[in-house]
């Protein structure tokens, strides 16, 4: 068995340090692999590219790893969404870990619940702990900020990290993506308290992540979701952004 590439490795441990944490156990697809199967129909790779796996239980809706691998043009995408249910309070957690051509990049955040410019009690309960960690991180030597459109900005957090990385800087993110799932298991393990849910309930929190979901996962906002759709095909592009838009 070959060894793990470094996004890979990444990606692997943190899906495992989840299913771990929380005591998750994965859904099968059909024929008892996994979820989904990915498969490419494009000139430059045929046959398998990648697999969705997707984990439940604990006090997670559902946690989504998509891993699509294709040599034939330097691709080595590995993707985890970590859903908290759409009545939490609590952010989702995401990561992507990625090789591309000899260069790596990565994602990193806490996706908000709550309109932070309007909920500051929520913003300093559940992001300002953040704020070292995100500095530290940021400040890896190595590291180039990814040009993201400005509307995939505003429906993250302030505290996401979005960067190109040198081989060296990504060998050091584990640090900062550590502190951020500690910081995030912490708020599963004690919630929110009502003092930072001033307005809020539950009603209103489900309905802000069905449209925020909507929106992160609109080929529209974020052009990777066109990228995917060329490789894997649109019908079983279409599949995955449905899994993951759906906050039932």
């Amino acid at each position: 068995m070959s060894a793990a590439s470094r996004p890979q490795a990444l990606a692997q441990k943190t899906r495992d340090r989840v299913i771990e944490k929380l005591g998750l156990t994965e859904l099968p697809g059909d024929d008892g692999g996994p979820y989904m199967t990915l498969e490419s129909h494009a000139p430059m790779a045929q046959g398998k590219v990648g697999e969705v796996r997707v984990y439940t239980g604990g006090p997670l809706q559902q946690m989504i790893t998509c891993a699509i691998v294709v040599p034939q043009i330097g691709l080595d995408s590995h993707m985890l969404f970590a859903f908290t249910p759409g009545e939490s309070p609590v952010p989702h957690f995401t990561l992507d870990s990625v090789g591309a051509g000899g260069h790596w990049a990565f994602h990193l955040d806490l996706i908000p619940r709550v309109d932070l410019g309007a909920n500051l009690a929520y913003m300093d309960e559940v992001f300002t702990p953040l704020t070292e960690a995100c500095k530290s991180g940021r400040a890896i030597e190595g590291l180039s900020e990814a040009q993201l459109d400005p509307r995939q900005l505003a429906v993250m957090s302030p505290w996401m990290l979005a960067h190109r990385a040198t081989e060296e800087a990504f060998a050091n993110i584990d640090g900062t993506v550590d502190a951020y799932l500690e910081h995030w298991f912490s708020l599963l393990e004690k919630g929110v308290s009502e003092a930072a849910l001033d307005d809020v309930d539950s009603v209103r929190l489900a309905e802000r992540d069905r449209r925020n979901r909507a929106i992160i996962f609109d080929p529209l906002v974020d052009k990777v979701w066109n990228q995917i759709g060329g490789l894997i095909g649109a019908e079983s592009g279409s599949a995955l952004r449905t899994l993951l838009k759906n906050n039932a």
